[in-house]
């Protein structure tokens, strides 16, 4: 099953937006594998970011992902990516269609409210970085010792 990582980015933890975020992607089907609640720090973020690193908005994206806690959520279900990115809307709320996350409740840029995966391999990337390097997160077989 694809698997991706979601961020209810600060702003939208500050406004009290985690749960129907969160409950917007269990409602499409998503299961949640594991989340956490943390403040990442401003290392986490520059890493996590890296390819953004040189551009004119890579110090306010780091300023503002690091200003407070965000919610990160290993999420997965059948096409996990596509299904994420389309619930989320485009990444400028200005341009994000009604009924998506970022369209009914993002404010502007990076203040956007929710990240999401891009790609199967940024995916695994990113839920490294947040969770660690654990192995995946199968559940184990039927009658092995745990």
């Amino acid at each position: 099953m694809e698997r991706t990582l979601v961020i209810v980015k600060p702003d939208a933890v500050q406004r009290g937006l985690v749960g129907e975020i969160i409950s917007r992607f269990e409602a499409a089907g998503f299961e949640i594998v594991r989340m956490r609640l943390a403040r990442p720090s401003e290392d986490l973020v520059r890493r996590f970011y890296s390819e953004h690193e040189g551009k004119p908005h890579f110090a306010r994206l780091v300023t503002y992902m690091t200003s407070g806690p965000s919610c990160f959520a290993e999420l997965r279900r059948e096409p996990a990516i596509e299904q994420a990115r389309a619930l989320c809307g485009a990444t400028d709320p200005d341009d994000a269609a009604p009924g998506t996350i970022r369209g009914d409740l993002g404010i502007d840029l990076p203040r956007n409210s929710v990240h999401a995966s891009d790609a199967p391999r940024s995916a695994e990337r990113e839920i490294a970085l947040i969770f660690g390097e654990e192995a995946d997160h199968r559940p184990a077989a039927a009658g092995a010792a745990g």
